[in-house]
């Protein structure tokens, strides 16, 4: 039984191959990408099953070049009653694009997705969470390209991403703007600790994890956002030679127990979609210019 079924959390997938992180960029060229034993059809069909096992729904930021190569796995997914959204076509950062080129790549993967599945995509999640106090334009470009929210920025201190001055929790980027969802943490000592998934869920204990999270529907009466991987529930993945220890170990990190987790978080904690969780409430506004 779900510890607090009254708040409903959101569930979601980054869906990208294992060879697609970021943290690979130099040492695997997306030119490559085709050259790479795939493994995200078998390890999105675990994820389904454990979904369905567990009776839930989750939304999937799928990459343009998945769904370009395997577009009956999305609609899998999709008949599976799991919402689709955009994860960018092949993973660039949007910090390292411009706003003609992010356009371009938010706008292209949108109409892939919507095409394959045959419904409004409505959520964009940036690649690295790379969306922060220097791009907040690209907020503006995803609601010109009729994208309903985001969620892309972490409100951390990170080596490679991080926007600890912005809003905890879902907000309006100034009036009648973009919605954003920021990924779940915890306030405490003055700083935003991470609690939303990813690679900090497979090195914390789950029940400092289950804590952190439970804090956030209980004292903060917010609902959480929790992510992950494919390749993180794939203990078998191909190891990749030429990476830094940093990365090995912040990749390959406790994939064999990633998979209970996960199960063990689904019991726990009441799950769902992003759209559902989050679209049509009202929310605050922020506006980093306003005095």
């Amino acid at each position: 039984m779900p510890e607090d079924p009254s708040i409903q959390n959101a569930l979601t997938v980054d869906l990208e191959d294992y060879f697609q992180v970021s943290a690979f960029e130099d040492v695997v060229q997306r030119e490559d990408w085709d050259n790479y034993p795939s493994r995200v059809e078998a390890n999105v069909e675990r994820i389904l099953r454990l979904f369905d096992e567990a009776g839930t729904q989750a939304t999937f930021f799928v990459l343009g070049w998945i769904v370009e190569r395997y577009p009956d796995l999305i609609r899998r997914v999709h008949a599976a009653g799991h919402e689709i959204a955009s994860h960018g076509y092949a993973h660039f950062r949007v910090s390292s694009q411009n706003a003609k080129e992010f356009g371009e790549d938010a706008g292209h993967t949108k109409k892939l997705l919507e095409d394959a599945v045959g419904c409004e995509v409505k959520g964009y999640r940036a690649a690295s969470f790379s969306i922060g106090r220097n791009n907040l334009w690209a907020l503006d470009v995803l609601k010109e390209l009729g994208y309903e929210y985001s969620s892309s920025i972490y409100p951390v201190r990170h080596d490679h991403y991080g926007m600890p001055e912005a809003p905890r929790f879902a907000f309006r980027y100034r009036d009648e703007g973009l919605v954003e969802i920021p990924i779940t943490t915890m306030s405490m000592m003055g700083a935003n600790l991470p609690f939303g998934g990813g690679g900090y869920f497979r090195l914390l204990p789950y029940a400092l994890f289950r804590w952190g999270l439970r804090q956030v529907n209980t004292q903060d009466g917010q609902a959480g956002i929790f992510y992950f991987h494919p390749w993180e529930l794939d203990p078998g993945q191909p190891r990749q030679s030429g990476i830094n220890f940093k990365t090995r170990f912040r990749h390959y990190l406790n994939l064999g127990r990633a998979e209970a987790r996960v199960r063990r978080l689904l019991a726990d904690f009441s799950w769902g979609r992003m759209d559902d969780i989050f679209l049509d409430h009202p929310m605050m506004i922020y506006d980093p210019d306003a005095t």
